[in-house]
């Protein structure tokens, strides 16, 4: 039997969020946890799980698991102490029992933590100092990561996402185990290669279904599945994430084919860095925004808030859109949804159907000034909800449903992802029925919103995930890097990984 070790940490974060990300911010889980949590799921464990299971000469060890919530504000150093601890003495005590074979870690390569900036490099450098150099290693992450040198140097090969929005998490977990044992099965001696661009993007034209971006992850997995191909994607990292190594990269890992590696990364990296300007987000001022939604004739238009976007490391209180709304008098029905935990709990003192006045905004964010609103309660929750395309439990807090006239706000007491329905789902709040919805996630598969709107717009509004980068304000990124600074030369920055 051949051991193989499962374990994880999958976070991304925006360092603009002044809120540190605490423990209580991750769905944890022990070794006896792991595996169960993960089977019911669309995950990538769930994936790896699904393929390992269809070999009868492999045994499964668990390891421990730590995966966010929802994005958020940097970890603590207290809460990365926890995390890491406990997953590298996991590994200890699997290698311990009896030797392994392999290793998988299911990573997401934008996190941060107040002590680490590179915690996933981190957590694969130590790997190594357990487990040695001859035990391969697969780790997965999401096309958002931030990719080092530490982790190419330690892991054998990786995979990426091929999609955006995401949704083949499940079938990049298959697509690693696939590549881990043909690897120990002497089936592939990988050579990775590296190609650095000094280039942060953002805009409608990285959903790879439709846009520019799709074309060019499609050419990497066209290599990925080529005779010689083993892995192949394209990580844009998370321009919220200020981390020294913050860049576009092109990764193609071949079969002992160094030359195609080179060759199809470097031409993949020279056609990004060509379309750059154009993927960039084209945004409206919020008063333009608001304005063209008050002369909308019919239908329901979409404004999109993505600088306060959740699932992207944002707070969530922003109310810059909500107050625009009330200044210009706009009469259509509106839905919205905002972070504001003392909100929450006036409504809870208040009850269903009562009256209540608070103060909305800014709860967590200094950056936003709380207005007072008036409305009456319609409904109360826990806030206990499962996530519509994944289907893992999300946890919102209490949260509460206020009218206030012919706006319906749906207050949550902990930021919860919203790059689909499932919040306004959960209160039984349908957006198809409202004038205007206020969606904070930079991009939703788009049979959510974007294919029946009338009206879709994405607003120019300040926040720690907006998409205006200049504004962002970072200070720890490698410079010059576009759209940050001017006159950007390219040359392309090769790096060739073999173990």
């Amino acid at each position: 039997m051949k051991r193989i070790l499962i374990a994880e940490c999958s976070q991304e974060i925006a360092s603009f969020n002044p809120v540190p990300s605490q423990l209580e911010s991750f769905r944890l889980a022990t070794p006896a946890q792991l595996f169960a949590e993960h089977r019911p799921l669309r995950t990538e464990i769930s994936g790896a799980l699904h393929h390992f299971d269809s070999r009868t000469d492999i045994e499964l060890v668990a390891g421990f698991g730590a995966r966010s919530i929802t994005s958020g504000g940097t970890t603590s150093a207290e809460a990365w102490k926890f995390i890491s601890e406990s997953f590298l003495d996991s590994i200890r005590a699997a290698d311990k029992v009896a030797k392994l074979d392999g290793i998988y870690f299911c990573l997401h390569g934008a996190m941060g933590a107040d002590d680490q900036l590179d915690p996933e490099g981190f957590l694969l450098v130590e790997t190594r100092k357990i487990v040695g150099e001859q035990i391969p290693i697969v780790a997965s992450f999401d096309l958002h990561g931030v990719i080092t040198d530490p982790v190419l140097k330690n892991c054998d090969s990786i995979t990426v996402y091929h999609t955006y929005p995401h949704i083949d998490l499940y079938e990049t977990g298959e697509r690693s185990a696939k590549l881990l044992l043909k690897i120990m099965d002497g089936k592939a001696k990988p050579v990775t290669v590296r190609v650095r661009i000094p280039a942060l993007v953002r805009g409608d034209e990285l959903k790879t279904k439709t846009g520019i971006f799709g074309q060019r992850v499609a050419e990497a997995v066209a290599i990925e599945n080529s005779d010689k191909g083993l892995s192949g994607g394209i990580f844009i990292g998370n321009p919220f994430t200020d981390v020294p190594d913050l860049s576009s990269n092109v990764i193609i890992s071949t079969n002992d084919d160094e030359k195609l590696a080179v060759d199809t990364a470097t031409k993949i990296a020279a056609e990004f860095w060509r379309d750059r300007a154009k993927l960039q987000a084209f945004l409206t001022a919020v008063p333009d925004a608001v304005a063209q939604a008050c002369a909308a004739k019919s239908g329901t238009t979409i404004l999109v808030d993505a600088a306060d976007a959740t699932s992207s490391g944002a707070c969530g209180d922003s109310n810059v859109v909500l107050a625009e709304l009330i200044k210009q008098g706009y009469s259509g029905t509106v839905l919205a949804p905002l972070t504001d935990p003392a909100a929450v709990a006036a409504a809870f003192k208040a009850g269903v159907g009562n009256d209540v006045t608070v103060n909305v905004g800014g709860a967590l964010d200094p950056r936003y000034t709380p207005i007072e609103v008036t409305g009456k309660v319609q409904m109360l929750s826990d806030g206990e909800f499962n996530n519509e395309a994944e289907g893992e439990p999300w946890h919102a807090g209490n949260c509460a449903v206020l009218k206030i006239k012919n706006i319906t706000l749906v207050l949550v007491s902990k930021p919860v992802s919203l790059h689909n329905r499932s919040l306004f789902f959960a209160h039984g709040l349908f957006p198809e029925k409202f004038d205007l919805v206020i969606v904070k996630s930079p991009h939703c598969q788009d049979h959510m919103y974007k294919s029946w709107a009338t009206t879709y717009i994405n607003v120019d509004a300040p926040g720690s995930t907006s998409a205006n980068l200049p504004t962002l304000g970072h200070t720890i990124c490698r410079r010059p890097v576009f759209p940050l600074d001017a006159n950007v030369e390219y040359v392309p920055e090769i790096t060739v990984y073999r173990r």
